[in-house]
């Protein structure tokens, strides 16, 4: 019950956020937008999520706080970063490698190919700062399909909002409600994150339980003295 409630206050949060952002209501969407890491890691704790997702989520929730403020862009990057590294992490514990589809490596690296390309003129001195970042981005968007598909999917979806980032620090032309799409996608993108890590468990190849004193001695003798 408790993590449930926690959930719904996640989502709840999220909404009233969302609305906040798309009516320019600062600062209320500010303190919208620092609840809501603090909420979905609550809920994944109370639902047995590992510390390195917990970590992860308290990460972002640092990035988060450092984004609304000005002059911490780059301590903000570097907690998303280390939110990334937790991530993979957790993927590795599960696996993930041994069941990464083929073709996703090749597809994700001639995309951000691409979106460096298109970046790369308009982001200054943040050049070699998103660079490093986006190569730590992509590696979780990645290994996140050997997980499974929800978080593969969730990765994607954080892929997409911080291109969308890169693209706004680029100075090239923004979507409509382009603040919305971009936490709509990342707050979609931690649930997914999350909820796709806790159900796949971790050592998915761990050995099986050793026997109880009973099944290690075998069936009993039959009985001969009749």
């Amino acid at each position: 019950m408790r993590s449930g409630a926690l959930l719904v206050g996640f989502w709840v949060c999220a909404a009233v956020h969302l609305a906040l952002v798309a009516a320019q209501a600062a600062p209320f969407d500010t303190l919208t937008k620092a609840m809501l890491m603090p909420l979905l890691a609550a809920w994944a704790a109370a639902s047995g999520g590992s510390r390195g997702l917990v970590a992860a989520l308290l990460f972002s929730w640092g990035g988060d706080v450092c984004l609304n403020i000005d002059g911490l862009f780059i301590p903000g990057m570097a907690l998303f970063a280390a939110a990334h590294v937790c991530y993979l992490s957790c993927f590795a514990r599960r696996g993930a490698l041994r069941r990464l589809p083929p073709a996703i490596p090749a597809g994700y690296g001639l995309a951000w190919l691409a979106a460096i390309v298109v970046l790369w003129p308009g982001l200054g001195d943040l050049r070699a700062p998103v660079a490093a970042y986006s190569l730590l981005l992509v590696s979780t968007a990645v290994i996140a399909w050997g997980v499974n598909r929800r978080a593969g999917a969730g990765a994607l979806l954080f892929l997409l909002s911080d291109s969308l980032i890169g693209v706004s620090l680029a100075g090239l032309p923004l979507l409509p409600l382009h603040d919305v799409v971009v936490m709509a996608t990342y707050l979609a993108a931690q649930y997914l994150l999350a909820s796709g890590l806790m159900s796949t468990p971790e050592h998915p190849g761990a050995a099986r339980p050793l026997p109880t004193r009973a099944e290690d001695r075998g069936p009993e003798p039959a009985d001969t003295r009749d």
